[in-house]
């Protein structure tokens, strides 16, 4: 079975910083995309970051410079590094795996861009 759980959320202030990680199940393969996407109350799920096979990764322009995606495939774990963060980034952030459509369009449809996701980790960022 394909799981994917999320932990590493909580409340912080603007400025600080938040350790996500998501471990998956054996399941997913090393050679399948994944990625972070967000969801803000009243706001569709958006893309966050994405990482390729081959360690390339991808950031919304509102995260370059401040958060960073890894992954330790030894250790089955998916990770998103959020530097600065602020209020604006508060959201639940979910991690999902096998991206099923071409690069260019994983943050166009998120719940269409990859098959399967984890049930989120709650971020809230006061001011």
């Amino acid at each position: 079975q394909v799981q994917l759980v999320e932990s590493g959320g909580g409340s912080v202030q603007a400025g600080g910083s938040l350790r996500l990680s998501c471990v998956y199940s054996k399941t997913i393969l090393d050679w399948d995309n994944m990625g972070w996407f967000r969801q803000a109350p009243g706001k569709e799920r958006e893309g966050v970051a994405t990482i390729d096979t081959d360690g390339s990764t991808k950031y919304t322009d509102s995260v370059k410079g401040r958060f960073t995606i890894s992954r330790d495939n030894a250790k089955n774990t998916l990770y998103l590094l959020m530097n600065s963060l602020k209020p604006e980034d508060t959201a639940t952030y979910y991690c999902a795996a096998r991206q099923l459509v071409p690069s260019q369009r994983v943050f166009q449809d998120p719940l269409k861009a990859f098959r399967h996701w984890g049930q989120g980790t709650q971020v809230s960022v006061s001011s």
